[in-house]
């Protein structure tokens, strides 16, 4: 990528809702946890503030954790006034600052992913060049080509599942959806998983309403995902977590669509916790539960979900109101669980929606490495 490209040097999300505000050499996240009251970007100066903002939840959100600790080493190198060392030692100062990065949220595979994939090309470049400057170029651009392709691989999810729905449920002229947590535009570059399918059923004229949980304790869908569906004018209707069966079983639900932090190689899915009883209520009530999620959140080295590291947060966020931020409200002395997620198993997902198009089961079971090696030289849509 030119570094005097217009991507390149004001890489703005096209959404008035950005989580991410990148130009070359600066970086600031907008902090979700002030959202939807207040409207606050923190300046991320280094890997260092990008590692705390993604463990306090500043940022949130698989595809927009990658992006914001690649932008945040992107950030402290582009500023470097010298760097004494060789063009190797740059490539190494790069892996052990990803290595340190992916330590912040380690359940989202997305990190992970970002981290080896750009630790590769700058390791490519280290063995070429004897510059280091040229190894943190590499880097840098790198970094940014992965907001562009995010976004784009956010809308073929959108497209790829509204077309999927629609063609599966073609007796249903409109459709509600039901979606947990926050999956938009402030968990991604930008447009979002499922809520990107819900924006593209939107736009097509067939959406009936989007419904939302509170999702706590942090209540991503309360603060984030209502506060994006009433900026978009989409129908949608706030529920509490616990009354998503009660509103299945009127049938005011059509289909479940949730993000995923984690896929394993059979489809078991780790997701905000919550997801796995949602799941269970949507085959309870014969409702198709579908996962909407880019390639880059599937980790085919992970043979099924017991293989998930789930990430425990602090006690703080249920013994406090405003997920940990405000007064207490829970009994001094209780024993707190706080799990961030929980796994979805394979046998409860009716399909995976990617950017190459949607998994379906043959035989009752995904074959997610046989789509993902037929995808890889295949064209988003």
């Amino acid at each position: 990528m030119a570094p005097d490209s217009k991507s390149s040097n004001d890489l703005l999300l096209h959404n008035s809702l950005r989580s991410i505000s990148y130009k070359r050499g600066s970086l600031q996240l907008l902090d979700q946890r002030k959202l939807p009251l207040e409207t606050v970007y923190l300046d991320i100066q280094d890997a260092t503030d990008g590692w705390n903002a993604i463990r306090d939840m500043v940022v949130r959100g698989a595809p927009a954790i990658a992006i914001a600790a690649a932008f945040s080493l992107a950030v402290e190198v582009a500023n470097f006034k010298d760097f004494n060392g060789t063009s190797e030692e740059a490539a190494s100062f790069i892996e052990l600052k990803l290595e340190y990065l992916v330590s912040s949220r380690p359940t989202a595979v997305n990190l992970s992913d970002a981290a080896k994939k750009l630790i590769e090309i700058t390791s490519n470049v280290a063995s070429t060049s004897t510059m280091p400057e040229s190894v943190f170029q590499a880097y840098i651009e790198a970094a940014e080509i992965m907001l562009d392709d995010d976004v784009a691989s956010n809308k073929a999810i959108g497209s790829y599942g509204s077309r999927f729905l629609r063609d599966q449920q073609k007796i249903v002229p409109r459709f509600s959806v039901l979606t947990h947590c926050n999956t938009g535009s402030l968990a991604t570059a930008g447009y979002g998983t499922a809520l990107g399918v819900i924006r593209a059923l939107h736009a097509e004229g067939v959406l009936e309403r989007a419904y939302c949980t509170e999702t706590r304790p942090f209540n991503q869908g309360s603060r984030l995902t209502a506060f994006e569906l009433v900026h978009d004018k989409i129908p949608a209707t706030l529920i509490a977590d616990s009354a998503a069966a009660a509103l299945m079983k009127e049938s005011r639900v059509s289909a479940v669509i949730v993000g995923a932090d984690r896929v394993a190689a059979n489809g078991d899915t780790a997701n905000k916790i919550g997801t796995y009883s949602l799941a269970l209520c949507a085959m309870h009530h014969h409702i198709p539960f579908y996962v909407a999620a880019p390639l880059t959140s599937i980790d085919l080295s992970l043979s099924s979900g017991e293989e998930i590291v789930i990430e425990e947060r602090s006690a703080k966020e249920l013994l406090h109101s405003q997920g940990g931020l405000g007064e207490q409200v829970a009994a001094s002395g209780i024993l707190v669980w706080n799990p961030a997620f929980d796994v979805t198993p394979a046998y409860l997902i009716t399909g995976i929606i990617t950017e190459k198009g949607v998994i379906t089961k043959n035989n009752d079971a995904f074959n997610i490495k046989d789509f993902v090696e037929k995808a890889a030289g295949k064209s988003t849509a």
